[in-house]
């Protein structure tokens, strides 16, 4: 099975039109994980200059100490295994790929059912600190978790995170009968509006707007205060979570501003 997620978890006293806030505790890593590519995999798969990324390919990443260190890349060539020495080691950074809500409508799979339920959105910034608010649309919100990647990339650029298995720990709370656009995160320093869709600039486009009605709605900023915050601020980000290139898997935005930027006088509602 692709992508497979654990769930649902009913949530006593959420109701449709309610916000499910979902506050990450801990994620409790296995010691190993594993990515891989295989033929046709893109951007590279196919790719006659770089050839070595042509062929089946599997790396283990042993988690140790904070870190992930990959040894080796184990290929399939020829009807047999070759090895091939790699000696990288990448700081271990875990979080969710997949977190939702059930959706108000039939989704395809749980690999490509995105929307503003949650879904595999592969997001590095949904990790341990982090609160993740999500809109509701059934009683007790039957909320979905798995897909937990050690570490991750921008972009997760060949489509494959170090994937692992791990045990997770949350605690959810209610909004009653409030209803958000999409997903959002509130970090310990920032906040994050998440937004998916295709082609890129839509996606940020759509990010940006909802990050400007947030501070609106809930920071008491004006629109022209807003509208400056995103176009002149150096402290605003753009991050691109996810643009794997896998069939209708849309790309995954997210429009940060870190709190001290906000205006003197506002508060969160």
């Amino acid at each position: 099975m692709a992508n497979p997620v654990t769930g649902p978890v009913y949530i006593k006293g959420v109701e449709p039109g309610d916000t499910l806030v979902v506050q990450v505790e801990r994620l409790d890593l296995d010691a190993q994980g594993a990515t891989y590519w295989r033929p046709g995999h893109k951007p590279l798969g196919d790719s006659l200059k770089w050839s070595d990324l042509s062929v089946p390919t599997l790396v283990i990443g042993r988690i140790e100490d904070g870190e992930v260190l990959m040894e080796e890349a184990a290929t399939w060539e020829d009807g047999k295994v070759k090895r091939h020495a790699l000696g990288l080691r990448v700081r271990e950074s875990p979080f969710i790929g997949t977190i939702a809500v059930a959706p108000e409508r039939e989704v395809e799979t749980s690999g490509l059912g995105q929307g503003s339920w949650g879904g595999n959105m592969d997001v590095r910034d949904i990790c341990p600190g982090t609160r993740v608010l999500l809109p509701c649309y059934h009683k007790g919100a039957l909320l979905y978790v798995g897909d937990v990647h050690a570490c991750q990339g921008d972009t997760e650029f060949y489509g494959t995170a170090m994937e692992v298995r791990s045990a997770v720990t949350l605690h959810c709370d209610v909004i009653k009968q409030r209803r958000l656009p999409f997903v959002r995160l509130e970090k310990n320093s920032s906040i994050v509006s998440l937004a998916c869709a295709r082609p890129l600039e839509e996606a940020v486009w759509r990010a940006s707007i909802q990050l400007m009605e947030w501070l609106v709605r809930d920071y008491g900023c004006s629109q022209r205060q807003a509208y400056l915050l995103l176009g002149v601020n150096p402290d605003f980000r753009v991050n691109v979570y996810q643009m794997a290139p896998i069939g209708k898997l849309q790309y995954t935005v997210g429009a940060e501003l870190f709190k001290d930027c906000l205006p003197v006088g506002t508060i969160a509602g």
